[in-house]
């Protein structure tokens, strides 16, 4: 009786697990998932623009805002990856009830999102390779941090949109960007995600750079006279993606603000 359990207790460990099956319902955790060679484990994105290459074949869930719960649930994953505002109220709390276990990721700052990064290795069974990975981007984040400091903060409007006129408030990935850069966004006091403003407020809080993604967004500002700002474009919007090429995507900013940029005095 004792070699037959010993016999079914070497059977049990030598049977190779499952491969955990994985859902991401925001890009930026899917592209998480491809920084840390864990796409293997996907078997189902929500869509949110052009898809990577590698993961074109695979199954949609929806998109942004729209998510199909009966296809999600046809996948029957083992882990979502969350980004809170990709998925509603309503459904967030279905799949709470549901028990399906989810890693959900909201970074506020550089720092966080590489130890969030950290944490998504470890819990897709890649510790090692997230190990690697995020030494890498702290390194790289430092090293910024010192190549761009400044003795005075530069003050930069950071614009989403302009008609009507939309920032981003200080608790925003990006504010982080921008500190590392050695600039402030102006409004990093307002706590919303994107709050509204008037293009008074942004005059009284004497921007020096104005920021946005694309030179039409930027086109209104020339019609101020006496606005001593410069304009410039965004170099890359993965700045506005947080997964690990933020980093990158930083290090462009703080380049474009070093070669354009006044120094404050």
């Amino acid at each position: 009786m004792r070699a037959l359990l010993w016999l079914l207790a070497l059977l049990a460990c030598t049977v190779k697990a499952e491969p955990l099956r994985v859902v991401s319902l925001a890009p930026s955790m899917t592209e998480i998932m491809l920084e840390l060679q864990a796409d293997d484990l996907l078997v189902g994105v929500l869509d949110g623009g052009e898809r990577p290459a590698p993961l074109r074949g695979l199954p949609s869930v929806g998109r942004l805002g729209q998510l199909d719960m009966e296809r999600l649930l046809s996948l029957k994953p083992d882990l979502l990856l969350l980004w809170p505002d990709s998925v509603a109220p309503a459904q967030r709390d279905q799949l709470k009830r549901l028990g399906v276990a989810t890693f959900s990721a909201e970074p506020h700052g550089l720092d966080q999102l590489i130890e969030q990064i950290e944490g998504i290795a470890v819990r897709v069974g890649r510790a090692e390779q997230g190990r690697k990975y995020v030494q890498a981007l702290r390194a790289r984040l430092q090293q910024l941090r010192q190549l761009y400091r400044r003795d005075q903060s530069l003050r930069v409007f950071y614009q989403v949109w302009d008609r009507p006129l939309y920032t981003l408030g200080g608790r925003q990935i990006v504010s982080d960007a921008l500190a590392v850069c050695g600039a402030r966004n102006i409004f990093d006091d307002l706590d919303q995600p994107a709050p509204l403003v008037s293009v008074e407020s942004v005059l009284l809080r004497k921007p020096e750079v104005i920021l946005a993604g694309d030179p039409e967004q930027l086109a209104s500002w020339k019609a101020w006279p006496g606005l001593d700002a410069r304009l410039l474009v965004v170099p890359d919007r993965g700045l506005e993606r947080p997964s690990g090429q933020m980093i990158e995507a930083t290090a462009q900013l703080c380049a474009l603000l070093a070669a354009k940029a006044p120094v404050s005095k």
